[in-house]
């Protein structure tokens, strides 16, 4: 028995896709919120990414899509690594911090720093430090894809993380 191809085989039931349309349907695929965080010439800088995807796990990559419209990505760009810092369901607040544009980001925040020497929240509930190995442009977005160089979890049990879902955060276990 043949395999065939589904866009083959349905290339005529194609209508163009509204961003709109598939906005609305998209809201239905919960989301992880990570604030991602890098050490540049200008100091720390940081960003909510609302798309965090893992790649592969030999080699271990993940991989981050940013807007083209984010006004901090392009100091980021330069720096060789970045880390991925998962938010805990009770920081929204920093969420919204990050996906805002200009002023301090890490105003009044009790910073670690990771091994590559990037940013690390506080509370958060895991984190990956990361190796750019690539960087290109898809459509009206960014695509950063990163080998994870160390990570870790938060040390108690009890941190939930947080996911978008529906155009709200929401606090999962």
């Amino acid at each position: 028995m043949g395999t065939t191809s589904p866009a083959r085989d349905h290339a005529d039931a194609e209508v163009p896709v509204s961003s709109g349309t598939l906005r609305s349907v998209l809201r239905e695929v919960p989301t992880a919120v990570t604030v991602v965080t890098a050490t540049t010439g200008d100091g720390p800088a940081g960003l909510t990414v609302g798309s965090f995807v893992s790649v592969s796990l030999e080699p271990p990559l993940v991989g981050i899509f940013v807007d083209e419209k984010s006004s901090s990505w392009p100091q980021m760009t330069h720096a060789a690594t970045f880390t991925v810092n998962v938010l805990s369901g009770d920081q929204q607040e920093l969420c919204a911090r990050f996906a805002t544009s200009g002023g301090d980001k890490f105003a009044g925040l009790a910073l670690r720093t990771s091994p590559l020497g990037n940013p690390l929240l506080p509370g958060i509930a895991a984190w990956l430090d990361c190796r750019v190995e690539e960087i290109r442009k898809l459509g009206d977005h960014h695509f950063a894809l990163a080998r994870v160089a160390g990570l870790g979890t938060a040390a108690t049990a009890a941190t939930t993380s947080i996911v978008f879902h529906r155009g709200a955060l929401h606090a999962i276990p």
